[in-house]
C-alpha cells in the first residue's frame, strides 16, 4: 500500500480530482496548504505599498491505495497538475505499513 501526497497549485485541484476518478481511485483527503519551494514567493503591490508573500496557497492532496495503482495515479496527477510554469508542486509517495478502517475493523487493502 501507498501513500501519495501531492502539493498542487489550488486551481489545479478540479482536473487532478477529475484524473483521479478516471483511474479508479475512490477517496482523498485535501487541505488548503500554504508554502514556498523554489519559487520562494514574489512581491505585491497593495494601495501603493510593496509587501513579500511569502507563503503561496497551495492545496495538498492525500490518496491511500493499493500498490497496483500508485503508478497510474501518480501519472494522473503529474498529467493533470503540469502548468509548466514554477510552482506545479511536489509528490511524495510513501510506504503503508498499516491501513485500519474504524467502523468494521478491516486493514489493508480492504481497507482503503
Amino acid at each position: 500500500m501507498k501513500l501519495i501526497t501531492a502539493v498542487i497549485k489550488p486551481f489545479r485541484l478540479d482536473d487532478v480530482r477529475n484524473a483521479l476518478a478516471e483511474v479508479g481511485v475512490q477517496g482523498m483527503t485535501v487541505t488548503e496548504v500554504k508554502g514556498f519551494g523554489r519559487q520562494r514567493g514574489h512581491t505585491e503591490l497593495y494601495r501603493g505599498a510593496e509587501y513579500v508573500v511569502d507563503f503561496l496557497p497551495k492545496v495538498k492532496v492525500e490518496v491511500a491505495l493499493s500498490e497496483d495503482l500508485a503508478e497510474r495515479a501518480i501519472e494522473a496527477i503529474v498529467e493533470s497538475a503540469r502548468t509548466g510554469k514554477v510552482g506545479d508542486g511536489k509528490i511524495f509517495v510513501t510506504d503503508l505499513t498499516q491501513v485500519l478502517r474504524i467502523r468494521t475493523g478491516e486493514t489493508g487493502d480492504q481497507a482503503i
